[in-house]
């Protein structure tokens, strides 16, 4: 709170409180200030960019989204709490930046294990996911506008990764909570550390691989320069983005500019979810004539790894009744459409 505290401060100071406040009094344009941690050539910063211009299309020039790339105005992870207070108008990072609010975002952010395709987990959304989730988002003064998914992550490593087998021992860069607690039960060794360290920490071996994201994106980041295997394709993880604003600006924009916002992710999410597949198997093509080694786990390993994460998912289901209330509901839209037995 005392860094959120300076940061209100800065923004004063610099002017950007000032033009956001006096621009909410105008009745016709209605600005939002929205910040992504994404940068403006990614994948997800493109199509943020998108869904602003989007959103001014489809409200007919009634809201107008500005959408602040490279968290630029605050850190990624004060993304959230930011525009809950009003400082900024809307958070585009998602809710595994917020789980040490209530573990029960961690299903909101990042269901490890549990779907093999962005379109099974789109579904539950629209399934009641959102719904669901929005009386979470609520407690904090946040409205959850949608979400969209890029495809799923690949694990990069400079040892073999063939199987579940190649786990035990193995020490990687993990994200924090419930992957690094999978990948325990496995017998891995996940190291959590900031992306900048990850290239020196493989290249002298203190970790033998890293998560970091997509094949297309961990090729651009040149994590193949170091780690000659990846698994692909990916399962173990398929982050979601959400796209989230303050409870009370939402309440004050009518219903047509409401459905502008919701219809403009309706169009972002399925091209990002065909243009993140069409870049991982561009990527997948020049990393194999590279020579590196994509490893497609078998039926068995993939279900030996959610059987660990289900393990861990029933954990975290009992850490808030907010968890409780999401797990049940993924389980349910699991077994309802056969992607669990």
């Amino acid at each position: 709170m005392k860094k959120l505290t300076k940061t209100l401060t800065a923004l004063a100071a610099t002017g950007f409180l000032t033009f956001t406040t006096s621009q909410a009094f105008a009745a016709d344009p209605t600005p939002l200030q929205f910040q992504t941690h994404h940068n403006a050539s990614s994948l997800q910063g493109k199509a943020l960019l998108r869904f602003a211009d989007l959103v001014k299309e489809y409200s007919d020039g009634t809201v107008q989204v500005e959408m602040h790339t490279s968290s630029s105005v605050v850190n990624s992870n004060e993304a959230f709490e930011a525009s809950s207070m009003g400082i900024i108008d809307g958070d585009a990072t998602g809710a595994g930046y917020i789980t040490g609010k209530n573990p029960a975002f961690q299903f909101y952010g990042d269901i490890m294990g549990g779907y093999s395709t962005p379109e099974q987990l789109l579904g539950w959304y629209k399934d009641g996911g959102l719904d669901l989730a929005n009386e979470l988002y609520h407690k904090f003064n946040m409205h959850l506008v949608g979400v969209f998914i890029a495809t799923p992550e690949s694990l990069s490593s400079t040892t073999p990764l063939a199987g579940i087998s190649d786990l035990k021992g193995w020490k990687f860069r993990s994200p924090p909570g419930m992957e690094s607690e999978i990948f325990q039960k496995l017998g891995a060794g996940p190291v959590v550390m900031p992306f900048g360290e990850v290239f020196t920490a493989m290249s002298t071996g203190t970790v033998s691989g890293a998560d970091a994201s997509t094949l297309a994106v961990n090729k651009k980041l040149g994590l193949y320069d170091i780690a000659k295997y990846a698994t692909y394709p990916g399962f173990h993880s398929m982050p979601i983005e959400h796209i989230a604003i303050n409870l009370e600006k939402w309440n004050a924009l009518d219903e047509a500019q409401q459905k502008a916002m919701q219809d403009a992710i309706a169009t972002i999410a399925p091209e990002v979810i065909a243009e993140s597949n069409k870049l991982d198997q561009e990527a997948a093509k020049e990393l194999t004539e590279a020579g590196v080694t994509l490893e497609d786990w078998s039926d068995e390993d993939r279900q030996a790894f959610r059987k660990a994460a289900q393990e861990v998912w029933a954990d975290w289901a009992t850490r808030s009744p907010e968890a409780k209330a999401a797990y049940d509901a993924h389980i349910a839209y699991m077994k309802k459409n056969g992607i669990l037995d």
